[in-house]
């Protein structure tokens, strides 16, 4: 099955877009072990979701997985949407979650320089401005304490700046070369902790590694204790992983997924009265309630008389000014006039004939 994902994936190398390769994949597989019986790992660059589907396939042998991405590509998102249980097609800056939600990390972030920004609305506080870090810190704080990290960049990312940001917020740091030497990628492992202090011994070891003095490889088969992902709640309802920004076909294939859990089905059961016979009011109508029965639309359509007369008609409401003069005499025998002017709504219903004869096309007004 792995393979098969891969070969997959060699479809969609294009545009600066490499998958994780099948060794690196392979050897990430081997360091991971789920803790307990329900998990959910989440890839917020997930690509077509062949790594992440290859990790799932990995856990699900012990444990109930949830698998969530994210993919900005939509050729690539559409195909990540049959292989995980969630594949939003969106930036990750329009995607919103649940803080401390997330078993496992995978993160393989767009590797490059960011945009110059003059306005200094891209988030770097220091350093140089990379895509890797900036995936980093808008992704990071989806692990539960507990949780597991594995990042794969390229290692001359891994300056101070990144290094003390690993440090301050993970323990059980490792890190290896990729397999794969093409990009010169590495891998590093990292377990959740509360933020605090920068480990300094963490810090160092990252910094080495994107100075280029650690060679170690990330091995085939993981000689040491597996890393442990952590349970999740996957019933919480509570959590949150949703887009800001909602295309038309992903709306649509929503709908599509949860029709049961939609008004459709019950649409006739709601919405049925138009096919309910007519009763006559228990009380004469007056004219407040024939305005307000224009003004909801509810007057209009074919009326049918008994003398065979048949009309099409169409009700409105306009409104008016009614105006009453109060006239007073005072003691000195001055006059004093008010006029009071009252907004009134006048109801008014045209129709056109359709009875056949000379009267045909007429156009006539109900009183």
């Amino acid at each position: 099955m792995a393979l098969m994902f891969n070969r997959l994936a060699h479809n969609f190398i294009k545009n600066g877009y490499y998958p994780t390769d099948e060794a690196t994949l392979a050897g990430i597989v081997s360091a991971i072990e789920p803790s307990g019986t329900r998990i959910r790992i989440f890839d917020p660059c997930c690509g077509e979701g062949t790594a992440l589907a290859t990790l799932k396939q990995h856990l699900v042998q012990l444990a109930a997985v949830q698998a969530l991405g994210v993919e900005y590509d939509a050729e690539r998102a559409w195909h990540a949407k049959r292989l995980l249980d969630t594949a939003l097609h969106s930036d990750i800056h329009d995607v919103t979650f649940t803080a401390r939600s997330m078993g496992l990390l995978f993160l393989n972030p767009p590797y490059g320089d960011v945009v110059a920004d003059k306005a200094q609305t891209s988030g770097e506080s220091g350093g140089r401005a990379r895509l890797e870090k900036l995936f980093f810190r808008r992704t990071w704080s989806s692990l539960k304490i507990g949780g597991l990290l594995v990042l794969i960049v390229p290692f001359y990312v891994l300056d101070a700046e990144f290094a003390q940001m690993i440090a301050r917020n993970f323990e059980q740091v490792r890190f290896f070369m990729a397999p794969e030497r093409q990009f010169k990628q590495c891998v590093v492992f990292g377990v959740r902790r509360r933020s605090d202090r920068p480990n300094p011994a963490i810090a160092e070891l990252l910094e080495r590694g994107g100075r280029g003095e650690i060679a170690d490889v990330l091995p085939q088969a993981w000689p040491d204790e597996p890393y442990a992902v952590p349970d999740c709640d996957l019933d919480d309802p509570a959590f949150r992983l949703n887009a800001v920004r909602l295309d038309a076909p992903q709306l649509e294939a929503e709908v599509d997924r949860l029709n049961a859990s939609t008004l459709w089905p019950s649409f006739a059961t709601f919405f049925a009265q138009g096919y309910l016979a007519p009763r006559a009011p228990l009380c004469p109508m007056r004219p407040w309630h024939l305005a307000l029965a224009l003004a909801a639309g509810q007057v209009g359509g074919v009326v049918r008389s008994p003398d065979g007369r048949v009309l099409f008609v169409k009700g409105d409401t306009f409104k008016a000014k009614r105006d009453h003069v109060d006239v007073q005499t005072n003691e000195d025998g001055s006059i004093t006039e008010t006029r009071v002017s009252t907004d009134v709504f006048v109801p008014l219903i045209r129709g056109i004939d359709f009875t056949p004869g000379a009267s045909l096309g007429s156009i006539v007004t109900v009183s």
